[in-house]
């Protein structure tokens, strides 16, 4: 015989009844995560790993408690933090066998960076502005063009990157 009582909703929902598979992205965090946490091992170096997904791309991070202890994996002008992201990249390539745009950053060396190149950005927007002309800007490494771009195309103008590695430029043009 069938039974007649109402069945009673359940509060849980079907994702939290079936465990969470990650993202790739977050995939890519955690594999970049372990690499990086066995350097800092091998290299006798305290720090966290801070994991998080940003602008469509994994984005990691190694903190610590004196930053300062961190220095070496910076660099002069951020050349040792831009190898240790693309041997990073690598690492995760080989575990998935893609191509990551992992963000690296280092006791929050990019994220500094990244606002002394907006305002960097924004006084040679407000140039070609006021002068209706194309401004040039110094030689910059692929992250802080890419700042700098997407501080133009915020701004309504339209921008390029011109010269060879490790010489390209960004060129920010009037709007037309």
């Amino acid at each position: 015989m069938p039974s007649t009582d109402t069945p009673v909703p359940d509060d849980t929902t079907a994702e939290e009844t079936t465990s969470r598979q990650p993202t790739r992205l977050e995939e890519e965090g955690e594999i970049a995560a372990d690499y990086l946490e066995e350097l800092l091992d091998i290299a006798d170096l305290g720090g966290d790993i801070d994991i998080d997904v940003e602008h469509d791309r994994a984005a990691v991070e190694i903190v610590a408690d004196d930053d300062s202890e961190l220095g070496a994996l910076v660099g002069e002008d951020g050349e040792v933090l831009e190898a240790l992201q693309e041997l990073t990249r690598l690492a995760v390539q080989a575990r998935t066998g893609e191509r990551s745009r992992l963000m690296l950053d280092v006791a929050g060396f990019r994220a500094q960076r990244r606002r002394e190149l907006t305002a960097l950005a924004e006084e040679a927007i407000a140039k070609v502005r006021v002068e209706g002309a194309t401004v040039t800007m110094d030689p910059l490494n692929a992250f802080e063009r890419k700042v700098v771009h997407d501080a133009v195309a915020a701004a309504g103008l339209r921008s390029d990157s011109e010269g060879t590695e490790p010489q390209r430029y960004v060129v920010i043009h009037p709007a037309q």
